[in-house]
């Protein structure tokens, strides 16, 4: 009887054991760091099954390629964190170092018009002439009353972009080409034009919004003016912290900044034209293209090394910000370029070949 007894205790205590263990938070849940970047957790490549002998051969590829920052974030926590040369002012270049984002803050802006929009400050349906007066454009009032927020998110505006200034939001820098909806073309006034239209929203500086928007984050940053545009510019981990914030659908360890509606449509191909853009956002696993420069589409997709679910904010001499929700990985990489792309192609590609070596 004694027996019988002991059996029932040991399988009832069994079953508590496995009913705790099951009760345990998933080992891939998404960590938060701190304000403070120096108390930002990290995880060895070793500990996430990695190959850490194609460590050495990504470290020379990113050093050829002139890169001046490479971080990794799995589920949150740094997995590989690198810092290479100097900076502007020829001082080594650090986790405190500052560099541009180029044309990856154009995603940045597309998360603030969403703030703006969950903030009830603007819609992206309304017409861009609510917020900047009528006049804006030499456009005719029709074919100026076409063009909305969300047609500038999607660069699909119409104007035209043959030979003119396409930083130049002069109304006399922007002339008709089609509709605004039926053609796109990566065009850079639209896009510099929606700070303006937050300022005007918000009626505050855009670097004041951008700052006080982001606040719960930790990024921190600010846009300086630049060859008659407005970069934004940041330490490597501010990029990291907005990438991580993007993998966890503009979500910040439980305050959701944009509306999830906002997110899904930003994320995810916004137009048949280029099936490959969001909101200011490049989306990969597509099987078309028209990168930066080309009005004719490319039979590939953004990224073909990398994984079909990914995101990526994308800057001249490869300013990337990758986002891979299905491996909780987010891709930082800051630095010069080895080619002179409106937006990494090739070298993004060879970069993905490295990384894949290491993580599969």
């Amino acid at each position: 009887m004694k027996v019988f007894s002991f059996l029932i205790f040991a399988l009832l205590l069994a079953c508590s054991d496995s009913q705790t263990l099951e009760a345990e938070p998933a080992v891939d849940a998404l960590y938060f760091p701190p304000l403070d970047n120096s108390q930002w957790e990290t995880v060895e490549p070793n500990d996430l099954g990695w190959n850490t002998e194609a460590i050495d051969d990504l470290e020379t590829f990113l050093i050829d390629q002139e890169t001046k920052a490479f971080i990794v974030l799995k589920d949150g926590r740094i997995a590989i964190e690198k810092y290479y040369g100097n900076d502007f002012f020829n001082r080594e270049f650090t986790r405190e170092s500052q560099w541009y984002w180029a044309s990856a803050g154009k995603s940045l802006t597309a998360f603030l018009t969403g703030i703006a929009q969950n903030d009830g400050l603007l819609n992206i349906d309304d017409r861009t002439s609510d917020y900047l007066g009528n006049g804006w454009t030499t456009l005719t009032p029709a074919q100026e009353n076409l063009i909305t927020l969300k047609t500038q998110l999607q660069m699909t505006t119409g104007f035209d972009y043959d030979g003119g200034n396409l930083n130049c939001k002069d109304p006399i820098c922007l002339n008709y080409k089609a509709d605004a909806g039926s053609e796109w073309y990566y065009y850079n006034a639209p896009y510099l034009l929606l700070h303006d239209v937050i300022e005007n929203a918000s009626g505050t500086s855009y670097n004041q919004f951008t700052t006080e928007s982001l606040s719960a984050t930790g990024i921190n940053g600010s846009w300086r003016s630049t060859g008659g545009s407005n970069v934004f510019w940041s330490r490597p981990l501010d990029a990291a912290r907005f990438g991580l914030l993007n993998l966890n659908n503009g979500n910040w360890n439980g305050d959701q900044l944009v509306s999830e509606n906002f997110f899904t449509a930003m994320t995810t191909t916004s137009q048949q034209l280029n099936p490959s853009y969001g909101y200011l956002w490049w989306i990969n696993g597509t099987d078309s293209t028209i990168f930066p420069g080309f009005a004719d589409s490319f039979n590939r997709p953004v990224v073909r090394n990398a994984p079909d679910d990914m995101y990526s904010a994308l800057g001249k001499n490869g300013q990337i910000i990758d986002v891979v929700p299905s491996m909780g990985l987010v891709i930082i990489r800051m630095g010069n370029s080895a080619d002179d792309d409106l937006v990494p192609i090739q070298s993004h590609d060879l970069l993905w070949e490295r990384i894949n070596a290491v993580i599969n």
